[in-house]
């Protein structure tokens, strides 16, 4: 009996899918091996025997089972040429790594030749594990999933088509195109619509491609290119759950975040009533062109790696990607190794810092050639406070849509927080709140496991008549609103603490919510959002990260028209703006400023354009006084080199330009091998002999990262700006040293005779004792000479690193 008991489970157990048939004999072959086994052991040794086969059986069929993988190959290899284009060569080496009679096109998802050289395929790890063996392989990488992450934002930031401002300065961001990587779009959006664009450039070389309700007339002068990819995601869900299969955005983040970027003015938007005004992106002149890799689970590595290959033989100028996951090495960094042919290519490419902020450490796509781009707030609140019968108010904020000034004050209602043994109820997950005990009452909800929306929902069904969703530890004071489905507003994690202490100090607590409306101007502005990431760099520390922050908190920008405000599919409400918080909403903004400044400086190259935007952007805020971090002033790991100020940055007077071979050289400095940075640019360079020409090497960045480590009590870097300004100019250095650093700056003074000449400057950092920090920050700053007309600001971190 116990021998039919174990082949049965085994036979249970190991009911999966195959695609070769071969591989499903190898483990019948295993079972009945076993079997027969069974028959010659005792009973402990059958045990024994039982549990060591179940291992070998689950170590096999992880073997066996297919999963995608983007294999990176030499771009001269020795094989390529005998074959007349590059998919027959990436076929080649699945052909040569599975069985016969398969054909190696089914499993090939993606042929790469512009971001990188190379394919994604789907493969077992034994068939992994044989090409790694092939010469002409480079780097095989598992596919991973990232995740993604206006009426008045360009106002904020000083953007006006006044004459003298940077809008009219650089025409727009006429002639440039911004591709985006996102969901999709929604192409009939009057955030899209092409009146008064100009023609589409004739550099560019895209398509508008059709699909599921798209097809090329949604295209025009303002969205001149659509494309989708699809192969990445399905090989992990090849179930389809309703979601457009083409360009068009199903659930509204690719919409916000292009419009966010360049889309043309909108009079009269709003989201029912609450910041109105005229929506539009931060360069509404230039052309759009879409590249959806985001679908319901994710965006998927190979997807993000086809988009950026295609992008950049399409012709676009710079790619805005709000999307990413935790830090990894570059050389495992798909979007790092992608755009850095991008910026070999003159493309600017953005991406979102990440929300996993607060955290240290927390920053991803923190390539030295990639903007960095960290949330900041905005001054406009839309308050909805909670007046309990105790008389005290707590502040909330929300854009639940009421009708008339009578409707902004909601009924007096019963409070009541489900808080006792179930976990689910107190965090309002859908099903979990009893109905007897919160119908018609106001109910109180923790954030966090669901959607703050969709907390909501869950109340409404159960009867609720009003929701306050209130912060946690995680959340803290963060702020993020909502277009809720009833009554409801969002405290801090402060308030919370009072309401809950309230609901428990009585029998019968009663409040209830008065909605305010639009308020501009009243609150310090920008601050730091408390979930944008935060630095230091966790791969590479010698780099500051983030490099700025931008607008990313209640962002108003253009939504689908298939969907409810809150994307929620129960929302029946239609709009054509909708609000949306996080990274993702920052980064098109500096896509936008970036756009700008390539209009205005067609010449400038990608670290040129970054550097104009770091050195002119804001550290203190609109009342004059530094920008706050919750209740401190904010470090440079959280706002890297401060809030994007674009009518500055397009005229900064000196920048700090990266040529590429210099990021080749600060990857051999930072101890990256030649294989590994092989992988990333694809240049076959010695770091030794690289190391012996450049002594005492330092990027040409516009931030600096000071590390002490090992016992070291000196460091010099070389920094060289170009004269983007007026001819015959002079520039006088302003130093704020780090606490317990001595920093000594030769020359200190930088006499430019002409425009676009370089000059060279030194700093020497000393360490002169241990303080009680591990780190300390200060700046370098050029000042011109005629009235400080330019202000070219460096961040300096440093840190100390122990054994």
């Amino acid at each position: 009996m116990l021998n039919l008991f174990i082949f049965e489970f085994f036979l249970n157990t190991f009911k999966y899918p195959y695609n070769s048939p071969t591989k499903s004999c190898t483990t019948q072959h295993t079972l009945l091996l076993l079997l027969l086994l069974l028959q010659q052991k005792s009973m402990e040794s059958k045990f024994q025997l039982f549990f060591f086969t179940l291992s070998l059986l689950i170590l096999t069929i992880h073997a066996q089972t297919l999963a995608t993988y983007i294999v990176q190959l030499h771009p001269h290899g020795t094989t390529k040429s005998m074959f007349t284009n590059k998919l027959e060569w990436h076929l080649s080496f699945i052909q040569q790594t599975i069985s016969s009679d398969e054909d190696p096109s089914s499993r090939l998802l993606y042929s790469y030749r512009s971001a990188m050289d190379g394919f994604a395929a789907q493969l077992t790890e034994a068939e992994i594990e044989y090409l790694q063996r092939i010469p002409d392989v480079i780097s095989i990488r598992p596919d991973r999933n990232l995740q993604i992450q206006t009426t008045y934002s360009y106002k904020f930031l000083g953007l006006s088509p006044a004459r003298e401002n940077g809008w009219y300065q650089s025409g727009f961001g006429r002639g440039t195109i911004i591709g985006v990587l996102d969901t999709g779009v929604w192409p009939e959006s009057p955030s899209f619509i092409d009146h008064d664009m100009p023609p589409v450039p004739k550099k560019w070389k895209g398509i508008c491609q059709s699909g599921q309700a798209f097809n090329s007339s949604n295209c025009n002068k303002k969205l001149i290119g659509a494309r989708y990819f699809t192969k990445g995601h399905f090989a992990v869900s090849p179930t389809r759950i309703p979601e457009y299969l083409s360009p068009r955005d199903s659930s509204g983040h690719g919409t916000h975040t292009s419009s966010t970027a360049g889309g043309v003015p909108v009079p009269m938007a709003s989201v029912f009533g609450y910041a109105n005004g005229v929506a539009r992106g931060m360069a509404p002149g230039a052309h759009i062109a879409v590249y959806k890799v985001c679908w319901f689970n994710g965006c998927y590595n190979s997807d993000i790696m086809a988009a950026l290959d295609v992008a950049i033989r399409d012709g676009v100028d710079v790619l805005s990607l709000s999307l990413g996951g935790f830090p990894v090495p570059l050389y495992d960094d798909s979007i790092a190794v992608g755009s850095f042919r991008a910026m070999e290519k003159g493309i600017s490419v953005i991406c979102a810092a990440g929300n996993n902020g607060p955290m240290a450490m927390s920053v991803a796509n923190d390539a030295p050639w990639i903007a960095t781009i960290g949330a900041s707030t905005l001054d406009r609140k839309f308050p909805a406070i909670v007046r309990m019968a105790n008389g005290k108010i707590l502040y909330g904020e929300s854009m639940y849509p009421v009708n008339n000034r009578m409707a902004s004050k909601s009924k007096v209602l019963e409070l009541v927080y489900l808080s006792g043994g179930d976990s689910e109820s107190q965090f309002c997950l859908k099903g979990s709140l009893p109905k007897d005990q919160v119908q018609g009452k106001m109910v109180v909800c923790d954030r966090g496991v669901n959607g703050r929306s969709e907390k909501g929902e869950a109340v409404k069904e159960a009867g609720g008549a009003a929701m306050i969703l209130t912060n946690t530890e995680l959340n803290l004071e963060e702020d993020s609103v909502d277009v809720h489905l009833l009554p409801a507003t969002l405290v801090g994690f402060d308030e919370s603490i009072t309401l809950k202490a309230y609901i428990n100090s009585t029998k019968k607590p009663l409040a209830r919510i008065e909605f305010g409306g639009t308020v501009i101007g009243k609150s310090r502005a920008p601050t730091v959002a408390i979930f944008s990431a935060r630095g230091p760099s966790f791969t590479n520390p010698s780099i500051l990260k983030p490099d700025v922050i931008a607008p990313g908190v209640n962002i108003i920008a253009a939504w689908p028209q298939n969907l409810g405000p809150t994307g929620l599919p129960e929302d029946k409400r239609r709009v054509n703006f909708s609000v949306m918080s996080g990274t993702s909403m920052s980064c098109p903004h500096v896509s936008g400023i970036a756009a700008l400044i390539r209009s205005a400086h067609q010449n400038w190259s990608p670290a040129a354009i970054k550097s104009a935007i770091m050195t002119t952007a804001d550290v203190i805020d609109h009342t004059g006084k530094p920008i706050l971090d919750e209740d401190k002033p904010a470090t440079s790991f959280a706002m890297g080199s401060g809030n994007v100020n674009p009518h500055k940055a397009l005229n900064p007077g000196l920048i700090y330009d990266i040529k590429p071979n210099d990021y080749v050289n600060h990857l051999c400095s930072i101890g990256y091998t030649n294989s590994e940075i092989f992988s990333i640019t694809h240049r076959n360079i010695s770091c030794h002999a690289i190391m012996q020409k450049n002594r005492g090497f330092s990027l040409n960045y516009p931030s600096i990262s000071v590390i002490f480590k090992d016992g070291t009590k000196r460091k010099m870097f070389s920094r060289r700006v170009t004269n983007v300004g007026n001819p015959n100019s002079i520039y006088s250095v302003e130093v704020v040293a780090p606490q317990g650093v001595k920093v000594i700056v030769k020359p200190k003074k930088l006499v430019f005779k002409q425009e676009n000449q370089s000059l060279s400057y030194k700093v020497w950092f000393i360490s002169r004792k241990r303080v009680t920090t591990n780190f300390a920050e200060g700046h370098l700053t050029w000042i011109h000479s005629q009235n400080g007309s330019y202000r070219v600001r460096s961040p300096i971190v440093v840190t100390w690193k122990t054994k």
